[in-house]
């Protein structure tokens, strides 16, 4: 009667849940959870502040789903509660014991912060912490002192939590039995937020930093103010910045520690190395889903590598990938329908989240259903389908380079000319905007938006191949191979992979906004690569005048079909601003740079039979 009683009791709460949380309010989650603040010990003697739900129906045990982040467990006090629990609202539904902890040395939570904190590998005395330790430490204290739990737990986190995710299944609790790493970081110098392949990424890391950056003397509830730029226009401020010595001369006044330190490494040194969470993810024991969007502008590097490296060891089969239409976090943050200017035909982060994430959790938190999708769960952005793969890459794709050409065409057919090139003019003084748009953020929209406004500039070299006949899909990690010179000692490289749509294509309806999609030029992938670390991200290298060069490098994976009627684009330039900073194009350290450092340059790509500058691509075979 007594179990009657409380299902039925559950069953009107959760009615009440479905209702209240439409309006955006915590009240049916206080009429389900109640909530507990706890200071839980470390073994150094740190405590970390944490937020703990539990369910208010003891008539049964509960799986742990725990989050850790540095972004703070508001609200703070046991009569505040959060608006949403867990992943999605079926978690709230089903039953968790919900748990959200400051990392350590962030907001309310004791100890020292460390920016993406190395793991140590080989610890000599008991006392040495990491991120794996606290997490070790933190599930040992809940299933020791939690009631009513049955002895499981799991881990999910999007962006730094999914690092924190992913740094806690290294050396991971016997309890530990899921874990999701949702768009984590991997590597801070050669793909994920601050740097791509050692371009710094000047937009993100200022305004990041600028407020997360901030000194924390005491423990704190509240966020700090956030930076006021005083203009919209991100281009034109940091124009007016200069050089980026200037940020701590004019803004930052040596206040934010972790900007010195990324002045202060302008190499991939050992300071950047021992925070590459890659070579230690070995022997993982806990069921892992990688989840990460094709179109995140933050940490698509992450996502993927960290997948890789662990399905280098994974014997039991239990590291899965899935991967769809979404920007940084938008499978838990929209219904995945649509991105800017583009729409995906269905709500793909809802059949994500109920298809896929909660089953997840549900089978190994909680023995429910026959958890066994496919090992790479996939969505094609260019023929709007999901495909499920037993491999990622997927089995039956062949390389194949696609060539610059010349009349400003691209070939599948290798350059016979003995010497032809493309020459360019490119002003650090006048850089390629990332975006058309007025914005002082990096936003999310850049990775799909329509290219034709960097088309029309001189210093953007522009290749296109013939009208597509047949579907021509590409599965996996792209290469630009580039023969370059330049009258500089150092340049950029920014390649984009373009879908280029008929000029018959019709505009969707509603169109708000007047978006023309006839000759749309959809962004499919793009990187950018600074020369000098051609050889070695340690030991940067410059360029000789005048020399031919190769340089290459990828450009990270795509799933996409370039439909029949579309064409293949490639746009090649050398700066990519304010996303990226500026290379003076003269050789020296950049975050010391002066400005009499800065000059214009020609800039040449060889496109000959000697020197066949392409991209290759992984095409998939038609099924």
């Amino acid at each position: 009667m007594k179990k009657r009683f409380s299902l039925i009791l559950w069953a009107g709460i959760i009615f009440s849940v479905l209702v209240v949380s439409a309006c955006g309010q915590s009240t049916a989650i206080k009429e389900l959870y109640l909530k507990k603040e706890i200071r839980i010990p470390m073994r150094d003697g740190k405590k970390l502040y944490t937020a703990i739900y539990i369910p208010r129906d003891s008539s049964r045990n509960y799986p742990i789903l725990l989050q850790r982040t540095p972004y703070s467990v508001m609200p703070y006090g046991t009569d505040k509660y959060r608006k949403k629990l867990g992943p999605s609202a079926d978690f709230v539904q089903s039953g968790y014991i919900f748990v959200y902890q400051d990392v350590r040395g962030r907001f309310m939570s004791e100890g020292k912060y460390v920016n993406m904190r190395p793991y140590i590998e080989h610890k000599s005395e008991k006392e040495q912490i990491d991120e794996s330790t606290d997490t070790y430490d933190t599930i040992e204290w809940l299933i020791k002192h939690l009631a009513h739990t049955n002895g499981r737990v799991g881990m999910w986190g999007i962006s730094y939590p999914g690092f924190y995710t992913a740094m806690g299944i290294i050396d991971a609790h016997p309890a530990l039995k899921a874990a999701s790493p949702q768009a984590p970081i991997a590597d801070w110098f050669i793909g994920d937020d601050m740097h791509h392949n050692g371009a710094l990424s000047l937009t993100m890391a200022f305004n990041f930093f600028s407020v997360f950056g901030q000194p924390r003397p005491v423990p704190v509830d509240h966020w700090p103010k956030r930076f006021e730029h005083g203009t919209p226009d991100g281009w034109q401020f940091f124009i007016n910045m200069g050089l980026l010595s200037a940020a701590d001369l004019l803004y930052f006044h040596h206040r934010i520690s972790f900007w010195d330190d990324l002045m202060q490494h302008p190499v991939y040194d050992t300071f950047w190395q021992k925070r590459n969470i890659l070579p230690h993810l070995k022997n993982i024991q806990p069921a892992v889903l990688v989840v990460g969007g094709w179109y995140d502008a933050e940490d698509l590097y992450g996502t993927l590598h960290i997948y890789q490296r662990i399905e280098q060891e994974d014997k039991q089969n239990k590291n899965r990938i899935v991967m769809g239409p979404w920007f940084h976090g938008g499978w838990a943050r929209s219904d995945g329908q649509r991105l800017g200017d583009l729409r995906f035909g269905s709500k793909t982060s809802l059949y994500y989240r109920q298809k896929i994430e909660f089953p997840f959790f549900e089978y190994y938190l909680k023995d429910r259903g026959n958890f066994s999708p496919a090992e790479a769960t996939m969505f094609d952005g260019g023929a709007n389908q999901w495909h499920y793969f037993r491999k990622w890459p997927p089995e039956g794709v062949k390389s194949r380079n696609l060539y610059l050409s010349d009349n400003q065409k691209v070939s599948w057919t290798a350059p016979s000319a003995e010497m032809q090139c493309d020459e360019f003019w490119s002003d650090p003084q006048k850089p390629v905007p990332f975006i058309d748009q007025i914005t002082n953020t990096w936003g999310r929209l850049y990775m799909v938006a329509d290219q034709r406004f960097a088309a029309k500039r001189p210093d953007v070299r522009v290749y296109q191949s013939e009208i597509v006949s047949d579907s021509l899909t590409v599965a996996g990690p792209i290469t630009a191979d580039l023969f370059i010179s330049t009258t500089g000692t150092d340049a950029d490289w920014v390649v984009k992979l373009i879908d280029v749509y008929p000029d018959a294509t019709p505009n969707f309806k509603p169109n708000p906004c007047k978006i023309q999609m006839a000759g749309y030029q959809h962004l499919v992938r793009a990187e950018i690569f600074r020369s000098k670390f051609r050889n070695s991200y340690e030991h940067p290298e410059a360029l000789q005048p005048s020399q031919i060069t190769e340089i290459k490098f990828p450009l990270q994976d795509v799933f996409h079909t370039f439909l029949p009627g579309h064409r293949i684009m490639i746009q090649i330039q050398s700066s990519w601003f304010p996303l990226f900073d500026r290379n003076p194009q003269t050789f020296t350290n950049i975050y010391e740079a002066k400005a009499e450092d800065f000059h214009g340059q020609w800039h040449r790509l060889y496109h000959s039979a000697a020197y066949p500058s392409h991209l290759k691509l992984p095409v998939l075979k038609n099924e």
